[in-house]
Order: structure tokens, then sequence, then C-alpha cells
């Protein structure tokens, strides 16, 4: 299937933000992708996402990756397909999938403090945000 970037959904640049977040630390977990896969199936904002799409996003944000300014492009991307009023739901994901393996890296939370830019979001905002999926993530024991 050939990819159009021309004509990314909202659902496209949510998914393809969210494989960004966990490809960013180049080491994909298992966990990453059952986050990104159960919420593609459960969420309401994919509720008519054709799941078949998963593959061919994830494989536009890989060669995004090897491109020099190829952050840079997917933000000029998701910027475009994506409604303003999914900007705090679009961090949202991020910082589920970023939590869900219960480890947080300088890259990952790099990466996430760059979608805030990009996404201009309000700092009580996505500090709110943050503080949600850190207690959805929290475990029992520490890891």
């Amino acid at each position: 299937m050939s990819l159009d970037t021309a004509s990314l959904t909202p659902q496209d640049s949510l998914v393809a933000l969210m494989i960004a977040v966990s490809a960013s630390d180049e080491a994909i977990r298992t966990e990453e992708l059952i986050m990104i896969q159960g919420i593609v199936n459960h969420l309401p904002v994919f509720s008519d996402y054709d799941s078949d799409r998963l593959r061919p996003m994830a494989q536009l944000v890989f060669d995004l990756f090897e491109e020099e300014d190829g952050l840079d492009a997917l933000f000029g991307l998701i910027r475009d397909a994506l409604p303003e009023r999914l900007f705090e739901t679009a961090y949202a994901l991020a910082c589920d999938v970023a939590a869900a393996d219960g480890k947080l890296g300088q890259t990952e939370l790099r990466l996430l403090e760059e979608i805030r830019e990009e996404l201009n979001l309000d700092r009580l905002h996505a500090a709110a945000i943050e503080r949600g999926a850190r207690a959805r993530f929290m475990r029992l024991q520490p890891s």
C-alpha cells in the first residue's frame, strides 16, 4: 500500500505521533505497540479508522526518521492534518505511549517536549496531561 502524505487523516497523524514516540529511543517495545493498538481499537477518535493503515504509518515515520530534517517534516504533516481541537488529545496519546513500558528515557522526554512546543500547548495543560499519564501507568513496585 502506497501512502500519499498529502492525504493523511487526523487519525493517521495521531498514529504517526504515537509511533514516533515509541521509535524515538530506537527501541520499540512490545508494551508500546500493544498500547498503540489498544488506543486505536478503543478510543472514539479512531472509531472509523482503518487499522490496516498502522503499518504504512509506521513505515512513514521510520522513513522520516532516516532523513536529516525528518522530525520537522513529521511535525509539518501532523500540523497539516490534525485539527487544533485534537492537539491535547495528540499529546495525551503520546504521553500514554511513552509511559506504557514504565521507562522514560531522555530521547522520549525530549520528543515530548518538542511535541508540546510544536502543538503550542499551554504548559499547565501539558503538565496535567503528563500527570494523568503518570497516574495511569503507576506500578505497585518500582521497576
